[in-house]
Formats: structure tokens, sequence, C-alpha cells
């Protein structure tokens, strides 16, 4: 191996790159302290942080590396790649783009590879298998993608053959390079990071092509392209994504990593073909926007301090349940931060991972290699960790190693798709688990929805607070809220876009897996035996629990009869 690529890990873990860029002047010495005082308190790399407190631009870092490791910097030019016949037949395309590190040049036992981060050291241990020397040169974001589409049609060239001509591909990529494709595609994204958008929906319909932003759960019409510049748009998304942009035939999926005004943002895209077109949804992921904490999500106090007590459980499992996009996720990561601590080992199974947690490790299931939750479950319990969480329970076998592994001493956590907490027994019989089995292990169940909350700049009283309050439901809460009763309406200002509302809060529905419920038979008479034994225990469904937020002048009562029925 080259001795350029032999050095790097000695540089990476010095400051020396600190020293490099005061040295050049690149930064002042405020700049490089005040990024200094971040590592010391959140850790990370210098030059990634002076990028994120907006010092440095992205495409600044290929140069200062270039120059720091005396490496020379890569430039784009499809006459600058000479790979010989044949070498995509022996190359996993997929697995170079996950590595960082793209080829470009072969001769003999030498590989040329160009990379946007001579530091990740993975990339050397991964083609140091084939080649005994290993030559980087660093390049710019726009360099590597634009090598990696080059690529990608030479392999679909390889792949498709008269079905894809290189003509169109260079079209593709053009389309996608073009300055009114990469501004429109940037500003869709800012836009709806602005929106406070969870995910934007691109789709062809009727003969143009709309872009919806989903705010608070609600799908909002945003702007139209188009329809000839349709392919430009996606083939971009999915260039900058890694998908491949010659296949239009079948379902892709795809990440991308980038920051917007300074926050570093993971962004899921999933492209669909359709047929006028293809639908491409991108969800956003704001590291570091979200708050783990049970009161920030909306639990009331008396769920917090129930959950509490059943966090200080060694073993068993605690269940949640709800449809996608209930925040079911957020909540069991707020579980697990409560419980991260550095005596406790966390090993967490996701599908995919949504938010990296500091001090637990997340795995991510690959169900293309026959990695899937039960099989990664299986694997996960010998690490010997404290706790696990399992992504999803769906299956019998996933179920049956999640309770037997809570029986060997370990705190299991999961989600169940069901309608409410107690139909997750119910549902879990139908899996295959044993009774018994359910008796022994359950902690509790949890079912959970999210509802939209009032904008406090614009929501105004409740005019009907009289009448509604003498409706049944409403005056059996009265004594357990705290405070007076507050209901307002949704009105609609600038803060809140006119809706009304501004951010959402979860609803939840909370049953422990006591003695008295599990000698409840799991048939037709279980659920009216919950129902009594809630109202017995004060123990709230969850439109209850909407309600009860209602009566606060959280929400309104339209919300949660919208989210709850």
């Amino acid at each position: 191996m080259s001795s350029s690529v032999s050095s790097t890990p000695n540089t990476a873990l010095n400051g020396g790159i600190a020293a490099y860029l005061r040295g050049r002047e690149i930064i002042s010495d405020e700049q490089l302290q005040r990024a200094l005082d971040y590592r010391r308190q959140l850790g990370g790399r210098v030059e990634h942080i002076l990028v994120n407190l907006g010092v440095m631009q992205q495409e600044e870092l290929a140069p200062v590396y270039a120059g720091y490791l005396d490496l020379p910097l890569y430039v784009h030019d499809a006459t600058s790649v000479s790979l010989p016949v044949g070498f995509f037949a022996q190359l996993d395309l997929e697995q170079a783009i996950k590595h960082k590190a793209l080829p470009f040049k072969q001769d003999d036992s030498r590989i040329c590879l160009a990379v946007t981060d001579p530091f990740h050291l993975p990339l050397y241990d991964f083609w140091g298998r084939y080649f005994d020397d290993v030559q980087v040169s660093v390049c710019r974001q726009a360099d590597f993608d634009a090598l990696r589409v080059f690529l990608q049609a030479e392999q679909s060239q390889d792949v498709h053959g008269e079905g894809q001509s290189l003509n169109e591909l260079e079209r593709l990529r053009e389309l996608a390079f073009g300055a009114p494709t990469v501004n429109l595609v940037n500003n869709l994204i800012v836009r709806g990071i602005k929106l406070r958008a969870s995910d934007m929906h691109l789709e062809p319909l009727a003969g143009r092509y709309r872009v919806r932003y989903r705010v608070d759960g609600m799908l909002h019409a945003g702007d139209t392209i188009p329809m000839d510049l349709q392919l430009g748009v996606v083939s971009r998304i999915k260039i900058l994504s890694g998908m491949d942009i010659a296949e239009r035939r079948k379902p892709q999926d795809g990440k991308i990593e980038t920051s917007v005004a300074g926050k570093a943002l993971d962004i899921r895209v999933s492209s669909l073909p359709l047929g006028e077109g293809e639908s491409v949804v991108m969800r956003f992921l704001v590291k570091d926007a979200v708050r783990f904490d049970l009161k920030a999500v909306g639990y009331e106090q008396d769920l917090i301090d129930h959950i509490s007590k059943d966090l200080t459980r060694t073993t068993g499992v605690i269940l949640m349940t709800g449809p996608t996009g209930s925040g079911k996720t957020t909540s069991l990561y707020s579980f697990l931060s409560q419980l991260n601590q550095p005596h406790v080992k966390i090993i967490t199974l996701e599908d995919p991972i949504e938010y990296q947690l500091d001090g637990i490790n997340q795995v991510q299931v690959n169900s293309d290699i026959g990695f899937d939750f039960a099989r990664g479950l299986r694997s996960i319990v010998r690490q010997d960790p404290d706790i696990i969480m399992v992504g999803e329970i769906r299956d019998h076998e996933t179920a049956r190693i999640a309770m037997q592994s809570s029986l060997t001493g370990h705190l299991v956590f999961s989600t169940v798709h069901t309608n409410d907490a107690p139909t997750t027994f119910t549902r879990l019989l139908d899996l295959g688990v044993e009774e018994f089995l359910l008796n022994a292990t359950v902690i509790s169940v949890m079912a959970q929805r999210l509802v939209r909350t009032l904008c406090t700049h614009c929501k105004a009283p409740e005019p009907d607070q009289s009448r509604l309050l003498q409706l049944t439901e409403f005056k059996q809460l009265l004594p357990v809220l705290e405070g007076e009763v507050n209901m307002c309406r949704a009105v609609g200002c600038e803060k809140c876009g006119g809706s009304g509302y501004f951010g959402r809060m979860a609803i939840l529905e909370y049953l422990p897996n006591n003695e008295e419920i599990q000698s409840y038979p799991k048939d037709q008479r279980f659920m009216p035996l919950v129902n009594s034994y809630r109202q017995k225990h004060n123990l709230r469904t969850l439109k209850q629990d909407g309600l009860l937020k209602v009566l606060k002048g959280t929400t309104t009562l339209d919300e949660v009869i919208r989210v709850a029925g």
C-alpha cells in the first residue's frame, strides 16, 4: 500500500489540520478557538465544526486536505477515467460508494481513487484487500458526484445493454448538473426545512410535477414543477442520494447527508415508478433537532411516573404501538436516553437508523442479505447487552426471540402495529406467542398518536367552552386536571402559516401487564375487562388523553377527533 495511505491514520489523530488552517490564515485565532471549544464539549473534527459554524464552506475542505496531506486534487473529466475492460464485473460499485472512494484509474496492481474525505479509514481497508498500491486523490463533492454518475452510467451500460443508450444517460447527467436543476432542488430542500416539513413529496400529476410538504402531519401544496424539468430534478435527487439514474423501472431507496443553514441534515429518499413518471419522497431528519425528553414529547406527569417505574426494571419487554409516523421511535429513544449510562450496554436493531445516539450501539437491518430483525436479534443477544431495542416485531420468530431474551436477563423495547394497547396482546397471540410467555415477559404496552399543538401566537379562547364542558367525556377528566380549564381554538397567523397549529405532541394510552391484566382471558371478554380496569385505576384511553390536552388549551377537540376518533 502506498505511503500516503499508511500515514493517513496517524495524521488523523493529531491537531495538525487545525495548525495548517491557521498557518495558511484560512481561519482566525478566534474562529479556531471557538471550534476547539466546541470540540472539547461535543467531540468531532475541527474542520467539520468550522463548516457547521459557517466559517468554512464544504467545498473548501478538498483543497485543504490536498494541501495538508500533500495529495493531488481530482477534478472530474471523462477523459481522466481509465479503467480496464471488465473492471465493473469485479467491482461492487455500491460498496465503493458506501466506502466514500471511487476508482478512476488502474495500472496493474495500483488503483487510483477519488475521495472527499481522506481521513475515512475504512476505505483503505476495503480497497487494500484488492490492490497492493492504493493512490488517493482528494476531490470536491461535486466532482465525486460527477464521477459516481459516470461510473454508474458505465456499469448500467454493461447491465442494461440496449435498454438505455449512453447518449440518454449523458443527457440525464447534463440535466442533473445544469444550474436551473441544481438551484431548483436546493431551493425545494431549503423551503422544506424553513416550513418545518417532515417530508417532501414530488409527484407527476396531469401533465405537471407537483410538490407537497408534510408539516405537522398534514400535506400542504408547494410549487409546481414543469414536466420538462421532471427528469432533471429526479436525476439530480438520485445522484445526490446514491441511486442509479439509469433505473426507472423499479423502486429505489437512498440517503443524502448535507447541511442547511448550519444544521446537519439527513434526507431519506424513496423513488417509486408511476404511470406518468416517478414519485419521489424525501424525509427530512434534522440532527440534534429532536429532544428525547418525555415532557417535551407531550406525556402527562402521571404517565411519566408509570413509565419511569417500568424503566427501573432490568428484565422484561416494554412495547409501543401505533401507525407509521406516530412518534413511536422518538418515544423509545427517549426511554433509552434515560437509561443510557456508562455502565449500561444498549444495542438497537433498526430499519432504518433514524437518529444517532451517543453511547448506544445501533445496528441497521439489511433484508437484501438476509439480515432481518430475527437474525439480527439472535446476533445481538450474543453481544451481552443489558438493554435491547428491536425496531419492530412483525413475525413469530422475532416476537419469540424478543420475549425469550427478556427471560435471560435483558430489558427489551420494541414496537407492534396495532390500533390500541389492549389489542397488542391479541396481535402477539396471533403471531404465535404463547400466553404464558406474554404474561411472564411483558411489562407494559403503550399506544401513541401525534396531535397538532395550537400556535401560541394566535390561539384564542374557545367560545363554546361552557357547552363542551357539559359533555360526559370532559366531566370525567375534570378531577385529574391540574390547573384551570383553558380550552382554545385555532385561529391562524404568519408564525403558523395560517393553520392555527405549530408543532405536534403525543397522546398516550398506557396499560400495565400486572397480575390482574394477566388473569383476564385473551378473548372477546378481554376488551370490556380492560376498560373496567382503566376506569377503576384512572388510566386514560388515547382519546381521553387527547381531551385532557384540550382542557389545558394545547390542542383542539377537532384535532383529537381527527387523530383518535
